[in-house]
């Protein structure tokens, strides 16, 4: 997901997202472990995406959500 789509959401839906994403972390970290990984690159895109989120997290709560979204 791109970090435009998590700015239109709201708080509540970005706390359920985040939780989305850690419980699909967590679960990938158990089947690389296992050997039952096939798509590796999941891994990456999921913690990428845990970071975007968490950026435009921190950026609401410092006030700068509406300036980031005019750049």
């Amino acid at each position: 997901m791109k970090a435009q789509e998590y700015r239109a959401m709201s708080v509540d839906q970005l706390d359920e997202q985040l939780a989305k994403l850690k419980k699909e972390q967590f679960n990938l970290r158990f089947q690389r472990a296992s050997g039952q990984l096939e798509n590796t690159s999941r891994v990456r895109e999921v913690r990428r995406d845990i970071a975007r989120l968490k950026t435009v997290q921190v950026a609401r709560r410092n006030g700068q959500g509406a300036a980031e979204d005019k750049s």
